[in-house]
């Protein structure tokens, strides 16, 4: 039986929560329950397992990213909608690291075909990409290097990885530049 108040929604936003604390891969059944102040075995009425949850988190944190960046690209195009979705991208990264690195992780395809949050998220990505004319297959090779760049950089900065005395931010306002030119100046493919 479930526990009085405890639901699926509030057992997984705690544990994107604990996520943000501790980290993506420290998030485990044992320690969402003592978050929760339950037993292990009350989680299981609401999550199949340690995948599940993660999956679950996965998810939610999909949908908030792709909230905060539909809010910051709407009525924008070009270099202004590409500067906002960048910038909704890293401080996504930065204000919530553990869900962050759950957008990161590798989900069922099955689940993703059910997913409206990822739906969203291509819609969202492939109409700001769709005003450089970008038609495919030149929109997935422009998706995958915008997401290594957003991500490598994310990455890299989250572990400290920028020594440099130049400020962080000028280093990502110049990166988002450049992939402007990149996009507007793009190697298109040719068809036979």
């Amino acid at each position: 039986m479930p526990r009085a108040g405890l639901t699926a929604d509030r057992v997984v936003a705690a544990a994107a929560d604990l996520a943000d604390e501790v980290g993506f891969e420290q998030v485990s059944v044992s320690a969402l329950a003592r978050r929760l102040d339950v037993k292990d075995a009350s989680l299981y009425s609401h999550i199949k397992n340690l995948q599940d949850l993660r999956t679950r988190i996965a998810l939610l944190a999909g949908g908030e990213l792709i909230d905060r960046i539909a809010a910051a690209v709407a009525g924008r195009s070009g270099k202004d909608a590409l500067t906002a979705f960048a910038d909704a991208y890293w401080e996504f990264a930065l204000e919530r690291p553990g869900r962050y690195a759950a957008t990161q992780a590798r989900i069922d395809q099955a689940l993703i075909a059910d997913s409206p949050a990822l739906h969203r998220t291509a819609e969202i990505t492939y109409g700001m990409l769709r005003a450089y004319g970008l038609a495919e297959p030149d929109l997935t090779d422009a998706v995958r290097l915008l997401r290594s760049t957003f991500h490598g950089y994310c990455a890299l900065e989250a572990t400290g990885g920028f020594g440099a005395p130049r400020e962080v931010r000028r280093s990502w306002d110049k990166a988002v530049a450049a992939l402007h030119i990149a996009l507007e100046n793009w190697p298109r493919e040719t068809h036979p």
